[in-house]
C-alpha cells in the first residue's frame, strides 16, 4: 500500500520504456558553510601580533608630537612627527627618495647575494670537515674583527670612489654573519644521522645533499637576518664617505644643509625597508621550514 504523498514527500515520476520508473527525490537544502576554528584562530592571533607590533611605535610618536606641541625640547635639532611627515611627502612627490632608496637596496642586494654564495658553501665545508676548518680559521679569525668601516681607505684606493666600494665593504659585514651561523648550523647537525647515512651506501654529497643543508637552514636564515642587519650599518657609513646617492649619502648631504627633518625621514626610511625585509625573510623561512615552529607566551 503506497503512503500519501503530500509537500514533504518525495516527488516520483516515472521514467525510461515500458513503463520501468525511477524515482527522482528534490535535492534537500545545503547546510550554510561553517568557518574554520582553527583558520580562525590563526587569523585572530596574526591581528593580535600585528597590534603589539605597532603599539609601541605609535605611542612612542604620539608622546614624540605632544613634546614637540608643549615645546618641550628644540624642535630645530628635532622636528615633530608632523614636520617630518611633510618632508618625506615632499621627497617621494619629487622621486628623490626612490632613487636614493633603490641605490642602497642595489648595492646591499648584490652584496648580500655574493655572501650567500661564498659564505654558504665555505661554512658547510668548515662545519664539516674539521682538517679544513683548520686551514682556514687562523685567517679568516683575523680578518673577521677588523671593523669594515677600516676597509674605506684600501677599498677607495682598490676600487675608487662610487658603487664598487660600497658594495665591497656591505659585502664583508654581510659575509662573516652568514659565515659564522653556517658553521654553526652544521656542528648542530646530529652527529649519529651522516654516520648511519653513510653505514647505508650514502655518499659525502648526498649527506650533505639531504642531511646537513636541510638541517642548516634554519641557521641559514638566522644568518641572513644578521647579515641585513649589518649590511644597513656598513652600507649607510661606506655611502657617507664613498658614494654620491643612496640614504647614506642623503643622510651626510642634509646634515651640511642643517635639515634635520629630512635627516630623519632617511633614518626612518632605512628603519621601515630593514623592518620590511627582516619580515620578508621571516615569512619565507615560515614557507620553506614549516618544521620549525616557535613557543608562543
Amino acid at each position: 500500500m503506497e503512503r500519501g504523498t503530500g509537500l514533504s514527500a518525495e516527488k516520483k515520476r516515472p521514467i525510461g520504456r515500458g513503463g520501468a520508473a525511477r524515482t527522482l527525490a528534490t535535492p534537500s537544502s545545503k547546510p550554510p558553510p561553517q568557518s574554520d576554528p582553527v583558520s580562525t584562530s590563526r587569523m585572530s592571533a596574526r591581528q593580535s601580533r600585528s597590534l603589539r607590533l605597532i603599539m609601541l611605535p605609535l605611542l612612542i610618536v604620539a608622546l614624540w608630537q605632544l613634546a614637540a606641541e608643549f615645546q618641550l625640547y628644540n624642535t630645530v635639532l628635532l622636528p615633530p612627527p608632523e614636520r617630518v611627515a611633510t618632508a618625506a611627502w615632499s621627497l617621494l612627490l619629487s622621486g628623490e627618495l626612490i632613487r636614493h632608496l633603490v641605490d642602497s637596496l642595489r648595492r646591499i642586494a648584490v652584496a648580500n647575494l655574493v655572501a650567500f654564495v661564498t659564505a654558504v658553501p665555505l661554512g658547510i665545508l668548515m662545519g664539516r670537515y674539521r682538517p679544513f676548518e683548520d686551514f682556514m680559521d687562523g685567517f679568516l679569525n683575523i680578518i673577521r674583527p677588523i671593523p669594515p668601516l677600516a676597509w674605506i681607505p684600501l677599498a677607495i684606493l682598490w676600487f675608487g670612489l662610487g658603487e664598487k666600494s660600497v658594495v665591497f665593504i656591505t659585502l664583508i659585514s654581510a659575509f662573516f654573519a652568514l659565515l659564522i651561523n653556517t658553521i654553526a648550523g652544521v656542528r648542530s647537525v646530529d652527529k649519529s644521522l651522516p654516520r648511519a647515512a653513510l653505514t647505508l651506501g650514502a655518499s659525502q654529497r648526498d649527506v650533505i645533499r639531504d642531511i646537513i643543508v636541510p638541517a642548516t637552514l634554519p641557521h641559514i636564515f638566522t644568518g641572513l637576518r644578521i647579515a641585513l642587519g649589518v649590511s644597513w650599518m656598513s652600507i649607510v657609513a661606506a655611502e657617507l664617505i664613498a658614494a654620491s646617492s643612496g640614504l647614506g649619502y642623503m643622510i651626510s648631504y642634509y646634515r651640511e644643509v642643517l635639515r634635520s627633518d629630512l635627516i630623519l625621514v632617511g633614518m626612518l626610511s632605512i628603519g621601515l625597508i630593514g623592518f620590511a625585509m627582516d619580515r620578508g625573510l621571516v615569512w619565507l623561512e615560515g614557507r620553506l621550514l614549516p618544521w620549525r615552529t616557535r613557543l608562543e607566551m
